[in-house]
């Protein structure tokens, strides 16, 4: 396994890979680090789909309000390596803040619309900051796909429509997300959760079990799901809502919120963000036709 600390180096081992292999396909997974099952996951397809995985680790601070955790943002390269090495990955990118932005930004990638709402809504410019790192990190590792894994749901469908609108020559391919055996989904952000936190954080995943559930009755609106899905959440009483909504996926815009959700032709993904103490947890669910109908 190779770690490269530098844009050139990374580029010359990419450089290295095509004149050894013209035909071969490189795989990529873009991380923060503080790897956990989740990203293990994604490198592991990564390395079966494809010919060489490069794996990313990069905290980058465009993404990070300024009252947001960038410098608490739990951080343990040594442990990342090894667990990169188990799970068959090829190369990691571990650049520095100065070797991405040796200079103030002047250029920034915006995806307007499916941006706005969601945590976009409640965490102004963070999209952009994503958008913005993923298009440097596309231009430098140049990849043939790139996995992303399905938690943050509205990051995948950031991402795909950048890669579409710009034409960059990437497959984005969304994997599902990892859980806890008690449903509570992976992330870097639950070593942050205090004992009590981390039990009732699993009100999240309790929430999407009961929308799926919801779903299965007539008349079922978008409005009536989201209040109800209101009235779940809060019986954790450590539980602060930053937002719950049902919106189509993947444009993510509203549906009728009078509209018999058991009878739309269209996905919709059920999204929430909810604040246990200082740590601000997301997690969602995609619903089709085909899997409520079945419920009926």
């Amino acid at each position: 396994m190779i770690k490269c600390e530098t844009i050139d180096e990374m580029r010359k081992a990419i450089s290295a890979f095509r004149r050894e292999k013209p035909d071969g396909v490189v795989g990529f997974v873009p991380t923060m680090g503080y790897l956990h099952e989740g990203h293990a996951s994604l490198m592991k397809r990564s390395a079966t789909e494809c010919d060489l995985t490069v794996l990313s680790i990069f905290v980058n601070p465009l993404q990070f309000g300024p009252n947001e955790d960038f410098d608490r943002y739990p951080r343990d390269p040594e442990r990342d390596m090894a667990l990169a090495k188990a799970n068959d990955v090829d190369i990691v990118f571990m650049p520095s803040v100065q070797e991405m932005y040796p200079r103030p930004i002047k250029t920034k990638v915006l995806v307007e619309g499916i941006t706005s709402r969601l945590c976009g809504a409640s965490r102004p410019g963070h999209f952009d900051g994503v958008g913005t790192v993923v298009s440097k990190l596309f231009h430098i590792v140049s990849p043939d796909r790139a996995y992303f894994g399905m938690k943050d749901a509205q990051q995948v469908a950031v991402i795909t429509k950048m890669t579409e609108d710009l034409n960059l020559p990437v497959s984005i391919i969304p994997c599902e997300t990892i859980r806890e055996s008690d449903g509570l989904a992976l992330s870097s952000r639950n070593v942050y959760l205090s004992e009590e936190e981390r039990k009732q954080a699993v009100i999240l995943s309790q929430a999407l079990d009961a929308a799926s559930e919801l779903l299965k009755l007539e008349d079922m609106t978008a409005d009536r799901l989201v209040s109800e899905l209101h009235r779940i959440v809060k019986q954790a009483e450590l539980a602060v809502i930053d937002y719950i909504d049902v919106l189509l996926f993947p444009d993510l815009t509203e549906p009728d919120g009078q509209m018999d959700l058991s009878k739309s032709e269209d996905q919709l993904i059920v999204a929430m963000a909810v604040r246990f103490g200082k740590t601000r947890l997301i997690d969602n669910r995609l619903f089709s036709r085909k899997e409520v109908a079945c419920h009926v």
